[in-house]
């Protein structure tokens, strides 16, 4: 599963890159480490008032768990034929969360962590997203908030000798109107391990300052609650 990951394609080229009509995510400098229960760029449908288009937004990263699973936030979506992510498949509630680079740690110690791009030159793509509107209390605020969830699927043979278990779906730019307005069916269908050349690992280890390779801080990943079957 991902627990930390990278956006840092400039947020004017972001808003070109996804048709953006509605920016609401104000001064957006680069985010070179976004960990769970952090805010962070995702791309939805406008709201009904709005018309049609798409909405840049800063969302907290994390769903909130069930009554049965802890305190942690639900980071990953993996079985969507599960009751607690079927409420969030509609076109309204799915989402695009940018991405340039993620990370995923060994599944053995020491815990390691490998930085994927597509690419050295990392391009912006983005992860499958669910999203949703909550009221409760997250990082000491009583509110609503929206939240969004990573979809994940198999890893594939680029990921799997460090991560066998998942890995993020991703989606490149000639399947985000699929993702975003397809039918339930036709957007499922986009659950698969990434089949593209050029998924790479573009850095490694952590560096003598203690920060991970890629540049963000270096930490492990959330098991247990974070991904919800």
């Amino acid at each position: 599963m991902c627990n930390l990951y990278s956006v840092t394609t400039p947020q004017e080229a972001m808003r070109r890159a996804f048709r953006i009509t509605h920016d609401l995510s104000g001064n957006l400098p680069p985010l070179p480490a976004i960990f769970p229960d952090q805010m962070a760029p995702v791309i939805r449908p406008n709201d009904a008032a709005a018309g049609r288009g798409r909405t840049l937004d800063l969302m907290r990263w994390g769903f909130p768990p069930p009554p049965t699973a802890g305190k942690q936030p639900i980071t990953n979506a993996r079985n969507l034929t599960s009751p607690y992510w079927r409420p969030w498949l509609t076109t309204a509630t799915r989402c695009l969360v940018p991405v340039t680079a993620f990370c995923e740690y060994t599944d053995q110690s020491p815990k390691v962590p490998h930085w994927f791009a597509l690419g050295d030159a990392r391009p912006v793509f983005a992860f499958a997203g669910l999203w949703r509107r909550w009221t409760g209390v997250r990082k000491g605020e009583q509110r609503e908030h929206h939240l969004f969830a990573i979809v994940t699927t198999a890893a594939n043979d680029i990921v799997q000798p460090i991560h066998a278990k998942a890995m993020p779906v991703i989606l490149c730019f000639d399947t985000w109107d699929r993702w975003l307005d397809g039918a339930p069916a036709e957007a499922l269908a986009l659950q698969q391990p990434y089949g593209g050349d050029d998924l790479r690992i573009v850095a490694m280890g952590v560096r003598q300052d203690g920060q991970a390779a890629h540049g963000g801080p270096a930490g492990p990943t959330i098991d247990g609650p974070a991904e919800r079957d």
